[in-house]
């Protein structure tokens, strides 16, 4: 089993993003199929999501809409899905997403 985790940094603030909803689902035959659920804690990370079998094809789901709403913005993306693909062998993955209103980008971290 390969372990996931993540965290969220607001860049237009210079800070963690904290209480970001986040979805972890894995591909199926029939779709996708939700393992678990969290949000970003104080610092922006989230530790605590399930871990996937190697060789799954695995997505993140942020629900940056909830989050920006707290700061009465409207995002252009409501929602930022990353999808990637669990190599065997591979006991961790770490995946940071950088975040502001505009536009996100997403790294595998370590």
């Amino acid at each position: 089993m390969t372990g996931i985790s993540t965290h969220v940094l607001d860049t237009s603030l210079g800070r963690p993003a904290a209480g970001v909803p986040v979805e972890l689902a894995v591909r199926t035959e029939d779709g996708w199929q939700a393992l678990g659920a969290s949000a970003t804690d104080a610092d922006g990370r989230v530790a605590d999501l399930p871990a996937v079998a190697a060789g799954s094809v695995v997505r993140l789901r942020f629900d940056s809409a909830a989050y920006h709403a707290g700061s009465g913005q409207q995002p252009f993306f409501p929602e930022v899905s990353v999808v990637f693909a669990v190599a065997p062998g591979q006991r961790h993955y770490h995946v940071p997403l950088l975040l502001n209103p505009f536009g996100y980008s997403v790294y595998r971290g370590s």
